[in-house]
């Protein structure tokens, strides 16, 4: 019997199957948690942090509530993974054809510069506060940008930034050091201003930070690569859902950081640099360790996403453009995906040097993602209700709430997006 179309036999060089709970949970992690990882990157540090600065609690609701839909949108890239046989871009054009394919490299594009930009952001941000100029720090960082993705070695220097992106975990620490008073937070969050422009256009950057179109394209693809099947679905799951959990908790902790020690001077607060984020730490974990803890958090946010971000452009462009899915070492070496890599990193970097106030720099960047969200996520939900093999699809009631929440958040991050503009 031969596989059903676009759906892989389990490898026999994968001897994860033969594992259980625990072990087999083991064996599977990796692509859920490091694109949720890789999610909680300066860009998200920096929103939520300005939204704590500006909002106090107020918008503290925000990325907890989309932790449910995070989950469910990125469990459709898990389904495509492990049972589509390929990746999100291949899967969309051979299914919708050539015109829906470039529209997804044109987004995916956009929202690799617009994360080029948020990680420069980071990188600049940590040397300004140690008195290193922006004309010095980012030249030398976009090379090193290229040359690590020209020498293909990602997955050394992955895990590496994997454990700095560890220090993230400060910020749990701070929150819970902050003591936040529940009547302060029940009277924020009463409190909606739902008729203030600046209000709604922080809303809209919250959901864009929250799902960027970039890990709709690296999830489904590393599990392909992995060649991971079906019995590999629960766990893959597992390494989702807490995925999910981790960088939105990570989200509201940085928010409630900043609330209790930033904001607390009133609602007219706002952040004037990167950098002013270490603050927040200051208070309870010292001046020096502060600093370090939050400059070594930054820069390993940055590093993660960048190449998460990175490999998931190669990964969905060549698949976009029909060159397929080759290895990643030999899909970092073609000349097509080192020179538009290039251009994304040389943008990114040429937008910060230029940019008067980083921090409105990148809370853009992120309101950017929320416009890209509806075409996305919309052309996964399609591929996955219809061209799945059938037992796999999404369908029903579940189709139905997968759809209506979408919607619901994507049409919300736009009115945020529009609002901010006006």
């Amino acid at each position: 019997m031969t596989a059903p179309p676009h759906c892989d036999p389990a490898p026999a060089t994968a001897p994860a199957h033969r594992l259980s709970g625990l072990a087999l949970l083991v064996a599977v992690w990796g692509p859920g948690l490091l694109v949720m990882l890789a999610d909680t990157d300066v860009g998200n540090i920096v929103t939520a942090a300005q939204s704590g600065t500006r909002w106090g609690y107020r918008l503290l609701p925000l990325p907890l509530l989309l932790i449910p839909l995070l989950y469910m949108i990125q469990e459709l890239t898990v389904r495509i993974g492990l049972f589509g046989g390929q990746g999100f871009g291949a899967l969309l054009r051979s299914r919708c054809g050539t015109t829906w394919a470039w529209l997804a490299a044109g987004a995916l594009a956009l929202a690799t510069l617009s994360s080029m930009v948020t990680e420069f952001v980071g990188i600049a941000g940590v040397g300004e506060m140690y008195g290193a100029t922006r004309w010095a720090l980012l030249p030398l960082a976009a090379l090193s940008l290229i040359l690590l993705m020209l020498s293909g070695e990602y997955r050394r220097v992955e895990r590496i930034a994997v454990l700095i992106g560890a220090f993230e975990l400060s910020f749990l620490v701070v929150a819970c050091a902050a003591h936040p008073r529940l009547a302060d937070v029940a009277r924020d969050v009463a409190q909606q201003p739902l008729s203030d422009h600046g209000y709604l256009y922080l809303g809209a950057a919250l959901i864009g930070a929250t799902f960027n179109p970039w890990m709709i394209f690296y999830q489904p693809s590393a599990l392909a690569e992995k060649k991971l099947g079906a019995q590999h679905l629960r766990a893959a799951r597992w390494d989702t859902a807490i995925g999910a959990a981790l960088t939105q908790v990570l989200t509201a902790a940085v928010l409630v950081a900043a609330a209790a020690t930033l904001g607390a001077t009133g609602s007219n607060a706002s952040l004037d640099g990167v950098g002013e984020i270490s603050e927040a730490l200051t208070p309870f974990l010292g001046g020096t360790f502060g600093r370090l803890a939050f400059g070594a958090g930054a820069i390993g946010a940055a590093m993660v996403a960048a190449i998460v971000c990175s490999l998931a452009f190669a990964w969905g462009v060549g698949e976009l453009v029909g060159a397929g899915r080759a290895q990643p070492n030999a899909t970092l070496r073609r000349r097509w995906f080192v020179a538009v890599y290039a251009a994304c990193v040389i943008g990114g970097a040429a937008l910060v040097l230029l940019a008067p106030n980083l921090i409105w720099l990148t809370i853009s960047a992120q309101v950017v993602n929320a416009l890209l969200m509806p075409l996305v996520v919309g052309l996964l939900i399609v591929l996955t209700a219809a061209h799945l093999p059938p037992a796999r699809r999404l369908r029903g009631w579940y189709l139905w709430l997968v759809a209506a929440t979408s919607a619901a958040v994507s049409i919300a991050g736009c009115i945020g997006a529009v609002a901010g503009l006006l």
